[in-house]
C-alpha cells in the first residue's frame, strides 16, 4: 500500500515539528576531589547519588529557547559515608522550536531538548570524573518523561497541601 499525501487541509491542522539545536556549552562546572584532598583509608567502594534539574526559558530570538540540565553528583564511600568526589554541572542547548502548539512547549522543552544535548552531557561526566582521578562514571540514560511527570505530580500535590485562602 502506498501513503496517501496528506491534502492541504490535513497538513495545515498538523504542522511539523522542527527542532534545531544552535548551541551546546556548559555554563557552570565545578569538579571537586575530596579524595585526594582529605584521604580516605582502604580501599573505598563508591556509591553514587545524582541529582537531576531541569529548566527552559524563552530567548530574545523568535522561536529561540535555552534549556538547561543540571547534574549534582556526589560520591562517597558505601561503609562510612565518607566523600570522595562532587561534581556539578550545568550544560545548555540553544533550540530552535518551531510547530509545537503552545500547550505542548513546556514538556517538549524539558522532554525532548535534554534528550538532545543528554549524549554530550555524559561524555563530559566521564571526561571530567577520569581526569579528576577517578574511574571514568558512565551515566545510565535518564528517563525525561518520568522526571517531568514525577515534577508536575509533585506540584500537583504541593498545591493540594496548601492553605486555601478565602
Amino acid at each position: 500500500m502506498a501513503d496517501t499525501p496528506q491534502t492541504g487541509a490535513d497538513a495545515a491542522a498538523a504542522p511539523k515539528v522542527n527542532n534545531r539545536v544552535l548551541a551546546q556549552y556548559v555554563r557552570d562546572l565545578s569538579f571537586e576531589n575530596i579524595l585526594a584532598q582529605k584521604g580516605v583509608a582502604g580501599d573505598a567502594q563508591p556509591e553514587i547519588k545524582v541529582q537531576v534539574n531541569l529548566d527552559a526559558r524563552k530567548r530574545g530570538a523568535e522561536n529561540q529557547f535555552e534549556v538547561i540540565t543540571k547534574l549534582k553528583i556526589e560520591s562517597n564511600t558505601k561503609e562510612k559515608g565518607d566523600p570522595l568526589f562532587v561534581l556539578e554541572i550545568e550544560y545548555a542547548g540553544v533550540f530552535e522550536v518551531t510547530g509545537v502548539p503552545e500547550d505542548q512547549m513546556h514538556p517538549y522543552l524539558l522532554i525532548e531538548c535534554p534528550r538532545i544535548t543528554f549524549p554530550f552531557l555524559r561524555r563530559i561526566v566521564s571526561d571530567v570524573t577520569r581526569d579528576g582521578g577517578f574511574p571514568p562514571l558512565n551515566l545510565e540514560t535518564i528517563d525525561f518523561m518520568a522526571l517531568y511527570r514525577n515534577e508536575i505530580a509533585r506540584r500537583v500535590e504541593a498545591d493540594k497541601e496548601k492553605p486555601k485562602v478565602n
